[in-house]
C-alpha cells in the first residue's frame, strides 16, 4: 500500500474544478461536504484527484484553515486505499472535493472516522451512480 499524496492526486486544473462543481452530486457526512463526479476513459493511472477545502467565513485565520486542511488531508492520505482498490477494480476516475463544512476544529481522531465513513459512501454512491447505468 501506497501512502503518499502526490501532486498528480490534487485536483488542480480549473477546467475540472469547474466541471465537478457544475455537474457533480453530492452528500454530507458530518464534518464533511463531499461533492464528486464519476468519469469513464481516463487516461490517468490515477484513479481520484481531490481538492480539499475550508471556508474563508468560517476560519478567518489562515493557521485555523490550514490545520482543519492538514488534517483532512492526513485522515484522507491513510485510508484512500479502499476507495483506489475499489475504483481500479471498476476502472472508474472519480474527482472529488472535500469541504469542511464544521464550525470548530475538532480533533484528529473525528477527523479520521468520519473520512472512513466518507470513503465507504463514496464507494457505495460511485456503484449506484455508474455501475447502475450500465447494469
Amino acid at each position: 500500500m501506497n501512502y503518499t499524496f502526490t501532486k498528480e492526486e490534487r485536483l488542480c486544473s480549473k477546467r475540472h474544478i469547474d466541471g465537478l462543481f457544475h455537474n457533480g452530486s453530492s452528500f454530507v457526512i458530518y464534518p464533511y461536504r463531499v461533492v464528486f463526479l464519476t468519469l469513464k476513459d481516463q487516461s490517468s493511472a490515477i484513479p481520484v484527484q481531490c481538492i480539499i477545502s475550508v471556508s474563508k467565513r468560517r476560519f478567518k485565520k489562515a493557521v485555523d484553515r490550514n490545520t482543519l486542511k492538514r488534517r483532512m488531508r492526513e485522515a484522507y492520505r491513510l485510508q484512500k486505499h479502499t476507495l483506489h482498490s475499489f475504483l481500479r477494480e471498476h476502472d472508474l476516475h472519480v474527482h472529488v472535493a472535500f469541504q469542511y463544512v464544521g464550525k470548530e476544529k475538532l480533533p484528529y481522531a473525528q477527523f479520521h472516522q468520519r473520512m472512513e465513513v466518507v470513503l465507504n459512501k463514496l464507494s457505495d454512491e460511485c456503484t449506484k451512480i455508474y455501475l447502475g447505468k450500465n447494469h
